[in-house]
């Protein structure tokens, strides 16, 4: 960031910026008008505040440090979109860059700051010339309006050195390798830090994370609700009889991620053909072909980040054969079997076992199994993974793949509770090199996901609006193709 001295023209801030007169810069210092802002706080500051609470709980008298991180450059003068830090803005709700969350041990409890950086306002050069001015990217929230939209205390970033050079090394907590002045600053005074300690503060967090309220699923729900809107729009372009690339597929499902909510929550995979095989292919370089399936895994992230995550595989020219319908009959029959055993207290893993065996069931019935389904199934052979892959699902919420840091039991380990939402995507994929796999079958892949939500008896499942069984996909895609392109509203 540049800075001006006292008694010096200010530095360029971007390598193609012209060294400006003096009597422009005198010209453009004043004649502005300054428009105040109307800052409300926003409805869901109460989560906000409950989940701080939550972590202060549990880690009495101790100081807690959880940066959001910082701008990452893409190209010289240009930077990645900015997406704030799950942590952070789960615990806060702000999403601007460089923002750290500090709580300090206060009484029973802590008290809260976010040091942030105050606006580039009229009164500096920074306005103007700094490639954070406003002039360049619009009026920002003053320290003040951002303490009133998300209730909490806000401080200067400057001043954040010196708040944590007063904290205690050993009472002390902070998610490191989001904000390199944040870890260089505690390194100063820490130089020997417990990463123990550290992943308990993150671990914790995750776990909170596990159990979503009221606000946290109707976010999820408004991701899930606009990525079914996006599903229909790509059927609705996907010719039947010609080829089409997978980056226009990709591309129009953007369009819909952009214009209702932030952005794709991850990387869009839209596999053709044997791309479908491939579990993370982002490349998106094919073609789709008449007579092939085609694989997209995608999801919406909602402007308050929470994300969708969805699969469905479709044939490209409206009607499975019967090989193709075969397979999904498997895979489908495993998804439905894997949500009909949800409900609060089973363990994961129960799941996952139920949802792999009604894959090596199938693969037995395809004749591809060496063994019998229960050899298979045991942990001293699990063969079955050779077409599966991948477990049944995973956790989901800010983040695509939620509460990863949180302890094996309390999650891969552990049991079901009510609030949770998680992913149910099994799959079977034969890749076009494996010798082991009748010909007509190498090049096929096929996942269903969907985003389900842990009830009192069982699970609603959020992603409802998208079909599931062979039949109504062919009916579904038939009918987006007849309703034909849209522009979202």
């Amino acid at each position: 960031m540049a800075e001006q001295g006292e008694g010096k023209p200010m530095a360029k801030t971007e390598s193609h910026d012209p060294d400006f007169p003096e009597a422009f810069l005198q010209f453009m210092r004043g004649g502005w008008r300054e428009d105040a802002l109307e800052v409300t706080a926003r409805p869901e500051v109460p989560n906000y505040a409950k989940r701080r609470a939550a972590l202060s709980d549990a880690f009495p008298g101790e100081t807690l440090i959880i940066p959001t991180g910082r701008e990452k450059v893409r190209a010289n003068d240009t930077d990645y979109p900015f997406r704030p830090g799950s942590d952070y803005v789960y615990l806060t709700g702000d999403s601007d860059p460089d923002g750290v969350l500090v709580m300090r041990p206060s009484g029973s409890g802590h008290d809260a700051v976010i040091y942030t950086h105050d606006r580039n306002s009229k009164d500096t050069d920074a306005f103007f010339r700094d490639r954070n001015g406003e002039l360049w990217v619009g009026r920002r929230h003053t320290l003040s309006e951002r303490s009133s939209e998300l209730g909490i205390e806000t401080a200067p970033y400057f001043l954040l050195g010196t708040a944590l050079a007063d904290c205690a090394p050993s009472r002390t907590r902070v998610l490191r390798g989001l904000d390199a002045n944040v870890d260089r600053t505690i390194l100063a005074y820490d130089p020997d830090p417990s990463v123990r300690r550290d992943r308990a503060l993150a671990g914790v967090i995750a776990e909170l994370k596990l159990v979503k309220d009221e606000w946290e699923i109707a976010q999820l729900q408004e991701a899930i609700d606009a990525t079914v809107r996006g599903f229909e729009d790509v059927a609705r372009v996907l010719p039947a009889g010609r080829p089409v690339k997978e980056r226009l597929l990709e591309g129009v499902f953007g369009l819909r991620a952009r214009h209702d909510g932030n952005d794709v929550g991850y990387g869009s995979i839209v596999g053709a053909g044997a791309h479908a095989t491939i579990l993370h292919w982002v490349r998106n370089t094919g073609l789709t072909k008449p007579g092939e399936l085609l694989l997209m895994d995608m999801g919406v992230e909602a402007r308050s980040f929470y994300t969708a995550d969805v699969t469905r595989t479709i044939p490209v020219n409206g009607t499975f054969t019967p090989l193709q319908r075969q397979v999904y009959d498997i895979v489908h029959a495993s998804q439905q079997a894997g949500m009909d055993a949800i409900k609060p207290g089973v363990r994961f893993k129960e799941i996952h076992q139920t949802c792999m065996r009604v894959l090596a069931e199938g693969l037995k019935d395809l004749g591809l199994l060496p063994v019998s389904v229960e050899e298979a199934m045991s942990e001293q052979s699990t063969v079955y993974r050779r077409w599966t892959l991948h477990g049944f699902g995973h956790m989901l919420g800010i983040d695509v793949h939620d509460c990863s840091a949180a302890r094996k039991e309390n999650y891969r380990e552990g049991s079901l509770q009510e609030g949770y939402v998680l992913t149910v995507e099994p799959g079977l994929y034969f890749q076009p090199e494996d010798d082991l796999v009748p010909e007509e079958l190498r090049g096929i892949g096929i996942r269903i996901e969907d985003d389900v939500l842990v009830t009192a008896d069982g699970c609603r499942n959020l992603s409802v609006g998208l079909p599931r069984t062979s039949q109504d996909v062919e009916t579904w895609l038939a009918t987006q193709r007849e309703a034909g392109p849209r522009l979202p509203e």
